[in-house]
């Protein structure tokens, strides 16, 4: 990482040149001038490369591609700097997450939006020669669907063609660290607009009447929110971003933090002109140290230039915002809990009454929305109500990020209208189940969630629908599963993370999450009984009623979805002590099949003879010896062992 900030910022040694030099706004005028000057200037270089920077290219090593293709760029005598004003130049950067994570590290290309997938350093030659100097298309790199057919241009992929991409329209498209970019894409216009040309109830007004809702999982209306918190007394307010992203599987606010972090910046400044606050916190969990250093940087430049401070744009309103690093508790997830943490207290829940939204943060009204809602605003603004509301449903308007992950070809991050069914995402954005397997199930809203089956593909994807089917939108994460999945195991694993997370304030939550794991143990290690069941579900819905703050009440909903829809799976289980999946380890059979040859190996492998046998002839294992550790298995060269 510390290369990757040292070659960044080494890309930035000079200012624009002679049309803008001062690097400070004060006026919308300023603002303007700006956006004028920077756009033309990035329009300037013939090519730009784009190399995505988010958490999982980066991982994956697109730091190195990223150098090597300014490398032999610059050797070539082809690298420009966007400050230049030649035109037959390449310019090549940085960006953040583009989505398509399963084909990372990706690669774009202007014009044309060429996208290179899976591209490697030793790619980076021939993407420069072929695709900057001949002007030719790697075919190699583009991404090929499952007939075999190549993509060109990133629109035209499956992956994308099916989104509507309006709080990730930035992010994969400009450089997330540099303000000019921002500036350059109408940053920073909608707070122009609404401080210096609209009155705070008026911003209020239209969020309320776009229907924004809560994007964090529990979808209250956004607008509404508000609307409380400003008509609540008190002279102090604050504004607080929720970045504190939880879920297992889940990545969506990640992305966009790390990818478009002014545009975050932008909706904490228009939330807090609305309910009055002049100061706003985004907390941030500390295992995200890319997002947590793009969103510091986002603050200082934002400040430098005059866009948060003292008197923004000349409308006398002022705002600051601080970065605070959560230590990674998922109840701090739970609003009251990150007030408690945000204070530097240990995080856990109050009740409620009194919210937030009058007795918030240090006492004060607060308003407290996810990085996802935040990002909406902006947009909101400058477009209109009715513009939001043209995609969605009626009582959930507007769009929704998912990070899809598990057992579908074409996992990452994504953003659909609300509405939307679970088999587009599925079978048309995702791409099918992997290997050609059945879907089984979905896990939907991560451990506060809950299972979707084959009868929901159909089901449309909004708060009230997932609610009447006993999931919850949350924050996003849709886990896909195919036909090898254990449900019962499922279970078990969102019911071990949320105990292992609760916080331990409320008994209902502290020790029924508790009995509810040991049971779910018990049921895989073959030991449960009917009774079991039964007392598996009582648990669950006392746990549900009786929990002190919502992580609590909706912590069983993985148990509960999972017992409704695969209660033949927990039977199989608990009678007849086989997993239908063979995932279970106690409850897997080892059976020895016609195809074995008799070599042996087998039988030399086992670590408690369970397996007897002649040389050439088939082999036998005695099932009451036999551990499952699945050695057999995994050493048989003629893969003669059948587990189930």
């Amino acid at each position: 990482m510390k290369q990757h900030d040292e070659i960044v910022q080494a890309d930035r040694g000079q200012e624009f040149p002679n049309s803008y030099e001062s690097g400070f706004i004060s006026t919308i005028e300023d603002l303007n001038r700006a956006r004028d000057t920077f756009r033309s200037a990035f329009g300037r270089p013939a090519k730009r490369v784009l190399v995505c920077a988010g958490t999982g290219c980066m991982a994956n090593g697109s730091e190195m591609v990223y150098r090597e293709i300014k490398r032999i760029a610059g050797e070539l005598g082809l690298l420009v700097d966007i400050e230049f004003t030649g035109e037959d130049g390449v310019a090549v950067t940085t960006s953040g997450c583009h989505g398509f994570c399963e084909m990372g590290p990706l690669v774009r290309i202007e014009p044309g939006a060429i996208l290179y997938t899976r591209v490697k350093p030793e790619d980076a030659e021939e993407i420069v020669k072929r695709t900057l100097v001949a002007g030719e298309v790697v075919e190699r790199l583009l991404y090929h669907d499952a007939a075999g057919k190549a993509y060109k241009a990133e629109r035209e992929i499956p992956f994308y063609a099916h989104q509507k991409r309006w709080v990730l329209s930035r992010c994969g498209n400009i450089d997330p660290e540099d303000i000019r970019e921002y500036i350059a894409r109408d940053g920073y216009q909608a707070a122009a607009k609404a401080l210096c040309g609209m009155k705070p109830e008026e911003v209020i007004d239209l969020i309320t009447a776009s229907g924004l809702r809560g994007r964090g999982g529990a979808g209250f209306p956004t607008g509404k929110k508000w609307s409380f918190t400003r008509s609540a007394p008190g002279d102090t307010k604050y504004v607080i971003c929720n970045g504190d992203e939880g879920d297992p599987g889940a990545f969506m606010n990640r992305s966009v933090m790390e990818g478009d972090p002014h545009r975050v910046v932008e909706g904490m400044i228009i939330a807090g002109y609305a309910i009055g606050a002049h100061e706003g916190y985004i907390y941030v969990r500390a295992e995200y140290p890319l997002a947590v250093r793009r969103l510091r940087k986002a603050v200082r430049d934002a400040k430098e230039w005059g866009l948060l401070g003292d008197n923004i744009l000349g409308s006398g309103f002022s705002f600051d915002i601080k970065i605070r690093e959560g230590a990674g508790a998922f109840v701090c997830g739970e609003e009251t809990a990150l007030l408690a943490s945000v204070e530097g207290k240990r995080g856990m829940p109050r009740p409620k009454p009194p919210f937030p939204a009058t007795h918030g943060l240090f006492g004060k009204p607060t308003v407290i929305n996810n990085v996802e809602t935040l990002c909406h605003v902006s947009s909101i603004v400058m477009n209109g109500a009715d513009w939001f509301r043209s995609v969605g449903t009626e009582g959930s308007p507007g769009t929704k990020t998912f990070a899809l992950t598990g057992q579908v070809v074409n996992t990452g991050l994504i953003e659909v209208p609300m509405g939307i069914t679970l088999e587009e995402i599925v079978f048309t954005i995702g791409g099918g189940i992997r290997g050609g397997r059945e879907f089984k199930a979905v896990q939907i809203g991560g451990p506060s969630g809950g299972c979707l089956t084959k009868e929901h593909l159909k089901l449309p994807l909004d708060f009230e629908s997932l609610t009447r089917a006993g999931a919850m939108v949350g924050s996003g994460g849709i886990v896909v599963m195919d036909e090898s999945t254990c449900m019962v195991e499922v279970a078990r694993f969102f019911m071990n993370f949320t105990q292992n997370e609760s916080c331990g304030k409320c008994v209902p939550c502290r020790e029924g999450t508790r009995r509810m794991l040991e049971i779910l143990e018990k049921i895989v290690a073959g030991e449960g009984t009917t009774q079991d069941l039964e007392l598996l579900e009582e648990i669950a819905w006392t746990v549900k009623y009786g929990s002190l703050c919502g992580l609590g009440k909706t912590a069983p909903n993985p148990v509960l979805t999972t017992l409704k829809h695969f209660r033949d799976e927990y039977l199989a289980h608990v009678v007849d002590k086989k997993c239908p999946a063979g995932v279970c380890q106690a409850l897997r059979v080892y059976q020895i099949t016609e195809r074995c040859r008799g070599c042996g190996k087998c039988k030399r492998a086992c670590p408690v003879g369970a397996i007897t046998g002649e040389v050439r002839k088939q082999h036998v294992i005695n099932t009451a010896v036999c551990t499952r550790c699945g050695t057999c298995a995994e050493i048989c060269p003629f893969e003669a062992i059948k587990v189930s």
